[in-house]
């Protein structure tokens, strides 16, 4: 038995000695050492290229870090200038010791971040360049043709869906169909989450492979039921882990399924994707001897399996996937697009189908591509239109009067912010903006949540966030890519107003399943807005198409022109001012309460003196 030290020891103890340690038979830890970075990589995240290297703390950055650590305080007054590329010497990349100073220097200069902000945010015409070249800046919609186009100076439309097709979904067939609806049924009558996520003595594994399997039985007999000869042929003397390549294919089609229609499977979803991660932890795994994830399946991923990616590079793949907008078209206008495109997908079908990829497949990933501009449409032009109603109805600089004033005022009307009309503007501007480009790589932020919560060694704790149980669990890929898209919108506006903030794993937004469910929330806040915006520009060109609603919005609301504004004014006002969490601390000009002060909104939009004219135009409520 050790014997514990006396006072003279622990007095007389040498530097270098621990008695303590020695009484008591612990090993001395050693002393953290720091991780070395690779050369050529950001010091702070260790993961990217390094970009920019800021002369007074004489490291390299990559552009987000460096943005984020020199935004505030005294080192915005620090100079970050751009890492020029040198050619590789004797087949490594010689860097020479003053390359900081003489190859940056010829490189595009940033100016100190501590200057006053100017139209293009203090940024070189060449990094601004390669901001508006990527993300929705490199990207333009055309409502009237339906085309999705890349800019002029951006990259070619092949390179631009072949990149974005290892994202989009795979439509699903009719086979694949019928097995989704075996699999909602089967999730619709599952108590999985009431079973597991409580907090109770017990064994929690055994609760959870109970569950699993008491699924997998469910959907056995379902697909026995469905299809006699087919489940006798999976089903027939064998065990769960003999059928893993089936379950996989049937969750994975669930799971396919909803990144392409995020307004289905609202119930079913989380049960799903919670019954998945904990599958993936090793116990779990151990004891079911199977494993029930597999990878989703995307346009380029079946395309590069079958060796035909190069199918995405013909021009034609612009004509066969645009989507066909009837707006402000005549009947033959439509008819002649209906039939180019179908004259384009047969041609594609033809030209590219081999013995290993037949026309079927292409034609199957030629539609889903189509369905990803028809997803833009609808998401990411909603976004489109509201900041085109921002900055033609409202200058910055002054209110065109007190009712369509920006201003808010905190403790006025349940906001929590004070921005003056010209600051209201800008931080409404850049959250519209923001949006617009979380939107728009939304199917990328879709996979990137389904690999964070189906991580292995990614373990969750089952927290009381203040709104119930629930999984709180780290998003280290969703976290990169929203700081990546949050750096080029700041880049992009130049004047940020507000935090940027962004909640991931914590009691605000505790996982990524959280995350993605707010942001497909945007399309269903904005899209009934512009419905109304359009109803009352009907109105305002030809009044005698609807002379009752003309009449009361003359009478009420001073004409369509001026409901308008008045209607947009207070939703840049009040669905903007910080309001619309549980408590003061909660709220504010984060990333994640910009949503929230927009959802407050919504649920006091019957109260307003305008809601009159939401009903007519059609509005039955922000859920569809």
């Amino acid at each position: 038995m050790p014997v514990a030290p006396t006072l003279k020891d622990i007095l007389n103890e040498q530097p270098g000695d621990d008695v303590l340690a020695e009484a008591f038979g612990e090993a001395q830890s050693p002393e953290p050492t720091e991780e070395s970075t690779p050369e050529g990589f950001c010091v702070e995240c260790k993961d990217q290229k390094a970009h920019v290297y800021c002369e007074q703390c004489q490291e390299d950055f990559c552009e987000v870090c460096g943005d984020m650590i020199h935004r505030t305080g005294r080192r915005r007054q620090h100079v970050l200038r751009f890492i020029a590329k040198e050619a590789p010497v004797d087949g490594a990349s010689a860097r020479s010791d003053d390359s900081h100073e003489d190859g940056a220097a010829d490189m595009d200069q940033s100016p100190e971040i501590g200057d006053e902000p100017s139209s293009n945010g203090g940024i070189s015409q060449g990094a601004q360049s390669a901001i508006m070249d990527s993300g929705a800046f490199s990207v333009n919609f055309s409502s009237q043709s339906g085309k999705v186009e890349t800019t002029s100076s951006g990259p070619a439309f092949s390179d631009w869906i072949t990149e974005r097709a290892k994202f989009i979904p795979l439509r699903l067939t009719l086979k694949e169909r019928k097995y989704l609806r075996l699999l909602e049924a089967a999730l619709n009558v599952s108590e999985y989450t009431d079973k597991v996520d409580v907090l109770m003595y017990g064994n929690k594994t055994k609760r959870i492979v109970s569950q699993i399997k008491e699924l997998c039985a469910i959907l056995s007999g379902l697909v026995l039921a469905s299809d006699y000869k087919a489940g006798q042929t999976l089903f027939e003397d064998k065990q769960f882990e003999d059928n893993e390549e089936f379950f996989q294919k049937i969750f994975e089609i669930g799971r396919r399924h909803k990144i392409m229609n995020p307004e289905k499977m609202r119930n079913e979803y989380g049960k799903l994707m919670f019954l998945l991660q904990d599958a993936q932890t090793s116990e779990v795994k151990r004891m079911l001897n199977l494993s029930l994830v597999a990878p989703i399946k995307t346009v380029y991923s079946v395309l590069e399996a079958l060796g035909t990616t190069y199918v995405l590079e013909d021009e034609m793949v612009a004509v066969a996937t645009r989507e066909i907008v009837s707006l402000g078209k005549t009947r033959g206008q439509i008819q002649l697009e209906v039939k180019q495109k179908e004259r384009a997908v047969e041609y594609l079908c033809k030209a590219y189908a081999t013995v290993d990829c037949p026309a079927e497949v292409i034609r199957q990933c030629l539609y889903s591509i189509g369905d990803n501009h028809a997803y833009l449409r609808f998401t990411r032009d909603s976004c489109e239109r509201m900041i085109g109603y921002l900055s033609s109805m409202f200058v910055p600089k002054r209110a065109e009067s007190d009712d369509l004033s920006l201003a808010i005022l905190m403790g006025r009307n349940g906001a929590r912010l004070t921005h003056s009309h010209e600051s209201q503007y800008h931080y409404v501007m850049q959250t519209l903006t923001l949006w617009r480009e979380m939107l728009h790589d939304m199917f990328m932020l879709w996979h990137q949540t389904d690999q964070d919560l189906l991580a292995s060694g990614n373990t969750y704790r089952l927290k009381d966030t203040g709104q119930g149980l629930n999984r709180v669990q780290s998003c280290p890929r969703v976290s990169k890519s929203v700081h990546t898209i949050l750096h080029r919108t700041q880049r992009a506006v130049g004047r940020w107003v507000g935090s940027s903030m962004v909640h991931l794993g914590d009691r605000n937004v505790p996982n990524a399943l959280v995350f993605i469910d707010k942001y497909n929330q945007v399309a269903s806040i904005l899209n009934p807005i512009v419905r109304v915006m359009e109803f009352l520009e009907g109105l305002e060109r030809n009044p005698s198409s609807n002379p009752d609603a003309a009449d009361l919005v003359e009478r009420a609301h001073g004409g369509p022109a001026f409901a308008k504004k008045i209607i947009l004014a207070d939703f840049f006002r009040s669905a903007f001012d910080g309001s619309g969490a549980d408590n003061f601390f909660d709220a504010g000009s984060c990333i994640d309460g910009r949503l929230t002060s927009a959802w407050n909104w919504c649920s006091n939009v019957e109260k307003k003196r305008y809601f009159n004219i939401f009903l007519l135009s059609g509005f039955v409520g922000f859920n569809g």
